[in-house]
């Protein structure tokens, strides 16, 4: 047939004319290939005229290529990949553009702001607790080498007061019978009652005269633990059932894409990111429920444009 595409000339064909000879060689009319993908039928016929600027992103534009190629019997990957070459020239001009908006370079130092602020919070988290371990590992150490001290006093604690020492007057030395020591100085343990004097009895010895020993029983008070305060929690859930094909994009707070595929009826998308989320719905109708953080969310509030949506969910 005139109308089939030879191997070596795909590469010359455009995207949207290898797509339009296939569905016409299967005798498929436009319309059936718009109901499949549950999209307008002039979207598709923008597809097969090369007019890519009718689909809202790249990214959708090449799910919906991919479903038609599969649907029509031609290698996805092959027409994905003349679809990249066909769209190179598009993205370098795009490139360029954004290049010289002022608004990009501002977009792009306010993101690095964030990132350089969120790096040092972590830090100083860190540094706190680090601190804080530090100086209760150290207390614990100071409280185990004075422990051992509170409950046994040196000989240095028992004092005896200068007043209990006992006179003893000239006439009575020769009465002592206890033992001299050799710097001159009479041992008190071997000296009879009756060789001290009367004054010098310890039944005589007032209350404030007698050796007292000191002992103290207070235990060392063991420091209490400081706490860390825990970061704050930026982290959102976003759960999402379906009731028929849709293409999700989901990216969190650093850009990163959680998500970026094609669901099927009865799938459950479950994701969880750096809060706020961006969350790209390629045909709402297809969704069934939608909750973030374990609240629902009202589909009906969203703003559709073409059965599309694109919303912000913050914490």
């Amino acid at each position: 047939m005139s109308g089939d595409v030879k191997p070596d000339q795909a590469a010359t064909v455009r995207v949207g004319e290898q797509l339009r000879l296939g569905r016409e060689r299967l005798g498929l009319e436009l319309s059936a290939i718009a109901a499949e993908q549950h999209l307008r039928p002039s979207v598709i016929q923008a597809i097969e005229n090369g007019d890519y600027s009718k689909v809202d992103s790249e990214l959708f534009l090449k799910g919906y290529v991919r479903a038609y190629a599969r649907q029509i019997g031609l290698d996805a990957d092959s027409v994905i990949a003349d679809l990249d070459r066909e769209l190179e020239p598009a993205r370098q001009q795009r490139e360029r553009e954004q290049q010289a908006n002022p608004l990009v370079s501002i977009e792009r130092a306010k993101r690095r702001k964030r990132q350089l602020a969120k790096i040092l919070a972590i830090l100083l988290v860190i540094a706190v607790g680090a601190y804080l371990i530090v100086g209760y590992l150290a207390e614990q150490e100071v409280g185990s080498d004075l422990a051992p001290m509170s409950g046994t006093e040196s000989a240095s604690d028992l004092v005896v007061p200068e007043e209990s020492q006992p006179s003893i007057r000239p006439e009575q030395e020769d009465q002592m019978t206890g033992s001299v020591t050799s710097d001159g100085v009479v041992d008190p343990e071997t000296v009879t009652a009756d060789a001290l004097p009367d004054d010098a009895r310890p039944e005589d010895l007032s209350a404030d005269q007698q050796p007292v020993m000191i002992q103290s029983s207070e235990p060392v008070p063991e420091p209490e633990p400081e706490q860390v305060v825990a970061a704050e929690v930026t982290e959102g859930r976003l759960q999402m059932t379906f009731s028929d094909d849709c293409w999700v994009q989901v990216t969190d707070a650093g850009g990163n894409r959680l998500v970026s595929s094609r669901r099927r009826s009865g799938d459950l998308l479950d994701v969880t990111g750096e809060a706020p989320l961006r969350v790209v719905i390629g045909a709402v109708s297809a969704v069934e429920s939608i909750q973030f953080q374990g609240d629902a969310l009202n589909i009906g509030d969203l703003r559709v444009v073409n059965n599309r949506s694109e919303f912000t969910l913050e914490l």
